[in-house]
């Protein structure tokens, strides 16, 4: 079967040299796919042409306008099964040879005389304009006559070597465009390690008797991954029934995928065309054994938004969404959406597995609260993420940025409940001899099945790692430290306190007499006596307005006489008594540090003690206001008092952020580093050897140097 096909692929592929011309080679695929499916269907119809005609003839009679239905039942294939679609023209292939003069007529007046569904495969082709280009070239007979040359009836060439035909085809004409193949196709040997890690751990179940799978591809481009999926299991079960369903937003996509079920036979397969994330065209199928995806590397969906916005909630999904210039999680969300309800032993809620390549965006864009990081902690709390595969850069044909295959079930399997496993598959390729476009790298045969196998086995080494599900949740709080001012009464700045408030020129020059002009460090304290000589001023001698004017000249005259030193004492915010925290509600289920007492670990919060019961908080500087990221396993106390304290003494934990959220611990998150996790510390060479080399370099060059002045 594989030389037949491979002589037959590439005689389809030697009639494309007659579009040299009219067409680059990018663009052959316009013309030879729909003329591959087209005799395709022809040979396909043959055996039950003559009934066709002889039934539609009596409808016709009878004015009966809709035949479709009866006329697609005729029609039937060499083992008398109804091929669901038909074609009631008198002319075929042969019959179009006849009349060169008349081609282009008469092959749209062919193709017009299809069934709905298949004229509707071939308005979405937009195969009218190719026949009209084709024909104002001279080129149209001699591709038809070469096209009719070529047996592809069922009895020569079965269904299953068709579609491998058809699958070369469209990896031919999509490597020819590379440019643009990214948008819908998606590298074989990408495909194969996905359907691997998706069908394997489940070899056990699809090879029974009589198992019947249902795989969808949300935005399934020409249908490679369906392709593939189903080669898989029929390569493992030849007796399984394989229902396959793809959506997709391009028409010539949808097109050529939809050809693609018809010229396979599968009648319980569908590919329909629409937007999957405002438009699910299989809502009538609430879920499906296995999902698998390529969705755009980072489109918007700004068009989308307006309809997602008016519904309850997306999918199920009722947590914040991703930003408005990537939708890819959207797509995982709607994938998930379709997973079928999980009852361990129920055979009525099996459960779903899905598979689905991202770029690096998913996996750590958004920090806590995002709605990239909520969507991530919904699938991990869910435990739904069961592992992550990093491929190597270059990989795709329009794009060199790295990407990333996540797996992701609601039946994972017990030794992986709890636990994320992430694979480095990063450095495992071979290079190409031709790149094409972006591609430059591949996956070669035993790349794939050391990935396989790592996964399989849930590994755990230099580039398979298993982790619990916490591992990649952390809270993020914020972490304060003083503002800390030297109060100062120069020359300049009196000048700029005038010009704003020249009203207290006489306030000001009995606050010169009570501190002087020498720099104080103490902001609280100059302060303190600012106010006692505002208060005793007489009654001819203006002070503070009332309200908010008076609000206003204060901050005027703080940001006039004070700089920020951080020699100088922290400004204090207020004085205050307050009971005692209750640490259990700002720690739920964390214990402080064993060893720290009240007071430190209240000034961990910014509290710090005066005596007596009561406490200063101090003003936080903005300008050194910082962010930590808490893992979740560890506490938040000892954390800062390890990786904050140390380095600045005077840093507390902002309580406000404590308070935000989820129980009063800080923002939760969750995000994924690879590099993080595989990074591996290389220590600098020795300096006498780089010395030595750049002195050899250095010798190289004068070496050169004196051949082209001597």
């Amino acid at each position: 079967m594989s030389a037949s096909f491979q002589q037959l692929a590439n005689f389809i592929w030697s009639v494309a040299d007659l579009l040299r011309g009219p067409y680059r080679p990018p663009q052959y695929e316009r013309v030879m796919l729909p003329l591959t499916v087209l005799r395709r269907f022809d040979a396909v119809l043959a055996p039950s042409k003559e009934a066709v005609l002889k039934r539609h003839a009596e409808l016709s009679a009878k004015k009966i306008a809709n035949s479709d239905a009866i006329l697609n039942n005729l029609a039937k294939d060499e083992h008398g099964n109804p091929l669901g679609f038909h074609n009631h023209s008198q002319l075929d292939f042969h019959k179009l040879k006849g009349d060169p003069d008349n081609i282009g007529r008469h092959l749209a007046d062919y193709i017009g005389n299809f069934s709905e569904n298949i004229r509707r495969i071939f308005e979405r082709f937009e195969f009218d304009k190719e026949i009209e280009k084709l024909e104002e070239s001279n080129r149209l007979y001699q591709v038809v006559a070469r096209f009719a040359e070529i047996d592809l009836h069922p009895r020569r060439v079965d269904n299953i070597t068709m579609g491998l035909v058809f699958e070369d085809l469209i990896r031919r004409f999509n490597e020819a465009a590379n440019e643009t193949a990214g948008d819908h196709f998606t590298p074989r040997e990408v495909i194969q390690l996905m359907v691997n890690l998706l069908l394997e751990p489940d070899t056990s179940v699809l090879t029974q008797a009589g198992v019947i799978v249902t795989i969808c591809d949300p935005s399934c481009g020409t249908g490679g991954m369906l392709a593939e999926a189903q080669n898989w299991i029929r390569a493992h079960n030849e007796q399984a029934t394989v229902k396959v369903y793809g959506q997709d937003y391009n028409p010539r996509s949808y097109a050529v995928a939809a050809s693609d079920l018809l010229i396979k036979g599968q009648r319980d397969s569908r590919v329909e065309l629409g937007n999957t994330l405002n438009d699910d065209r299989f809502a009538d199928m609430p879920w499906f054994d296995y999902l698998l995806a390529n969705p755009p590397f980072g489109v918007d969906w700004k068009a989308e938004k307006k309809v997602i916005d008016r519904w309850p909630d997306f999918r199920g999904y009722s947590g914040k969404l991703p930003r408005i210039n990537d939708g890819a999680l959207l797509f995982l969300l709607h994938m998930i959406s379709k997973f079928a309800d999980y009852a361990p032993g129920n055979k009525d809620l099996p459960g779903s597995r899905a598979a689905v390549v991202f770029n690096g965006s998913p996996l750590f864009t958004g920090g806590a609260g995002s709605g990239e990081s909520e969507i991530r902690r919904w699938i991990i709390e869910r435990d739904m993420l069961e592992a992550i595969v990093a491929l190597p850069e270059q990989m795709f044909y329009n794009t060199g940025i790295g990407t990333f295959i996540w797996v992701v079930s609601n039946r994972k399997a017990v030794h992986r409940k709890g636990r994320i496993q992430l694979i480095d598959a990063r450095e495992r390729y071979t290079p190409m001899k031709r790149s094409l476009g972006d591609k430059r790298r591949y996956l070669d045969q035993a790349a794939l099945d050391a990935v396989t196998r790592e996964h399989g086995s849930m590994a755990h080494g230099d580039t398979s790692r298993v982790f619990d599900n916490a591992d990649f949740g952390y809270r993020r709080i914020t972490v304060l430290r003083p503002l800390r001012l030297r109060f100062q009464l120069t020359r300049d700045a009196r000048e700029r306190f005038l010009n704003a408030c020249p009203e207290l020129f006489d306030a000001l020059q009995a606050v010169r007499d009570a501190l002087g002009d020498e720099a104080r460090p103490d902001w609280n304290q100059a302060w303190d006596v600012v106010q006692q000589v505002f208060k005793d001023l007489p009654d001819e001698v203006e002070g503070w307005a009332k309200g908010a004017k008076g609000t206003a000249q204060k901050k005027i005259f703080r940001d006039c006489f004070t700089t920020v030193d951080p020699e100088a004492a922290p400004v204090i915010a207020r004085h205050h008594k307050i009971e005692p925290l209750d640490l259990a509600a700002l720690f739920p289920g964390q214990t402080p540090p064993a060893g720290i007492t009240k007071d430190p670990l209240y000034a961990l919060l910014g509290l710090h003690a005066e005596g007596k019961g009561k406490y200063i908080e101090y003003e936080p500087d903005p300008a050194l206001k910082d962010a930590e990221n808490v893992p979740l396993k560890e506490d938040i106390v000892g954390y800062v008092l390890r990786e904050v304290r140390p380095y600045v003494t005077d840093a507390w934990i902002d309580r406000e952020t404590l308070d935000e959220q989820d129980g009063g611990i800080g923002k939760v998150g969750y995000e994924i580093n690879f590099n993080r996790v595989f990074f591996q510390y290389q220590p600098p060479r020795p300096l006498h050897e780089i010395d030595a080399e750049l002195a050899e370099v250095e010798k190289e060059i004068l070496d050169l140097l004196r051949e082209v002045t001597e």
